[in-house]
């Protein structure tokens, strides 16, 4: 099932997959091609899902907004 994914007015992508809240942030690689970061709870516990075999590098704003997901991921997981 794909995600249903928004931008909200941080920039940063959220949505909802099979019921879960989603966040997704946009970043590079070494060699600056575009690739995303995804932050998820499972079963109370925050999953941080990197580009598959890739480095990410976030910019002081996406680092920002990986800090917000990965904030209100632990919220969520602690309900």
């Amino acid at each position: 099932m794909a995600d249903e994914v928004d931008a909200n007015h941080h920039g940063e992508l959220h949505g909802s997959a099979l019921g879960r809240k989603v966040w997704r942030i946009n970043c590079g690689d070494v060699v600056n091609r575009e690739r995303c970061l995804t932050v998820l709870v499972e079963r109370n516990r925050v999953v941080l899902v990197g580009p598959p075999g890739e480095t990410a590098v976030l910019t002081s704003g996406q680092l920002g907004q990986l800090r917000t997901a990965l904030r209100e991921a632990a919220e969520q997981a602690e309900r």
